[in-house]
């Protein structure tokens, strides 16, 4: 018997702005938004195990879709009761489409959310046709392996069925993620995909619902680069079908981000919880959660630790750096992390320098649990009525110059 344990509620809504806290309840647990997800990509948060990703606060994880399916292999995930029994994870979890690994493989889009265009070519973002893995068309995405080589299929409901056989408690469905360089006249030939591909999701994930003994909810992805008649027009479109909640997805330059989510949140149901995909610097958190995102991931918290930066509340440091060689104090003065409570600065520096896998993990611990508990501030503020002034004194602070 199916179990509809999916649902979203408001609890507070901020003056006569999109932001808002709220309650998702998914088979796996609650969500208190807005939250940070943490990204597991390949069922793992790369350098921790579970119980220290627990630690750092994160409610839920996503993983992605794309990579779980070459390797393990959605059939080992199923057979071992899916994504969060597989993992050794109790709580929420979420699987991304691969829609977006799609535009690397396709074009060699980098891997940024605020691409800006000021200062990147064309040729620096989209790789030459013959250097790509993966070519699009109406059916869906075929693409060569990133591993082995080997060939294979994308469509929409394959996708669905990927997604189902791993597990999570919320999907996305399979779009078409363009970069901001492409011409008008392609973002409106992959918005129409994208759109047709939405209809397809939708239809094989009830299909596939119907069997299910856990509820999955499915989210549609809203895209449309940075045009806000592209964007508007598919607010309206996914508002019009029944998906349980949407992603905001595509390549965004940084100076439009405020904008491109008011014409998106603006259209899509208030009753119903937006993702955006791929957000995690922190005054983009406040500018997302300012503007209706009740969530939201990025793997930027854990790349950017495993390459020795660190975030403080005075800015982000790179702990490599011989300042900070006898440097005694805590990684982040008042964080109260595993890392912060037991290291040091000179500790970590040491582990960089040394090549020490435990860098990583202990840079990892930290910077997770900075950016989940940055945004659990934020929802506080919301609840206490200070948002304002919180975000004031909380930038002011981040982003002084030393």
């Amino acid at each position: 018997m199916l179990q509809s344990r999916f649902r979203f509620q408001i609890n507070k809504q901020l003056d006569n702005r999109l932001a808002r806290v709220g309650t998702i309840t998914t088979p796996h647990g609650e969500i208190k938004t807005p939250a940070f997800i943490a990204v597991g990509t390949k069922a793992t948060v790369k350098a921790l195990t579970v119980e220290q990703i627990k630690s750092t606060g994160a409610q839920a994880v996503l993983s992605n879709a794309y990579h779980l399916y070459l390797q393990p292999g959605t059939e080992t995930i199923r057979q071992a009761g899916g994504l969060a029994k597989f993992m050794n994870w109790d709580g929420p979890t979420f699987t991304d489409s691969g829609g977006f690994q799609v535009l690397s493989l396709g074009v060699g889009y980098k891997k940024t959310l605020a691409l800006d265009t000021t200062s990147n070519e064309s040729s620096q973002v989209m790789a030459h046709k013959s250097k790509r893995l993966a070519s699009v068309d109406d059916n869906g995405v075929s693409f060569k392996s990133h591993i082995d080589g080997s060939k294979h299929l994308f469509t929409p409901e394959l996708s669905m069925q990927i997604q189902h056989d791993i597990g999570a408690d919320i999907i996305f469905a399979f779009d078409e993620c363009t970069s901001i360089m492409h011409p008008l006249s392609y973002q409106i030939e992959a918005l129409d995909r994208t759109h047709a591909w939405a209809v397809r999701c939708l239809k094989e994930h009830k299909k596939l619902n119907k069997s299910s003994s856990s509820y999955q909810a499915l989210y549609g992805v809203v895209q449309g680069a940075h045009y806000q008649e592209l964007r508007v027009q598919a607010a309206k479109f996914m508002a019009g079908l029944d998906f349980d909640g949407y992603g905001i997805g595509g390549a965004i330059e940084k100076a439009n981000l405020a904008k491109i989510l008011q014409w998106v949140n603006n259209h899509l149901p208030a009753n119903k919880p937006r993702h955006l995909l791929g957000l995690s610097e922190p005054d983009d958190i406040f500018i997302g959660i300012e503007n209706g995102a009740d969530t939201f991931d990025c793997v930027a918290p854990a790349r950017v630790a495993r390459n020795g930066s660190i975030y403080t509340y005075d800015g982000r440091i790179s702990i490599r750096k011989n300042i900070y060689a006898n440097d005694f104090s805590k990684p982040a003065e008042e964080c109260n992390c595993y890392t912060c409570s037991n290291y040091t600065k000179a500790y970590l520096n040491h582990l960089f320098r040394a090549g020490e896998r435990l860098a990583a993990t202990l840079a990892t611990i930290h910077n997770e649990y900075f950016i989940v508990h940055l945004v659990d501030e934020i929802r506080k503020s919301i609840l206490e009525d200070r948002f304002d002034v919180f975000k004031k004194d909380w930038l002011k602070r981040y982003y002084q110059k030393n």
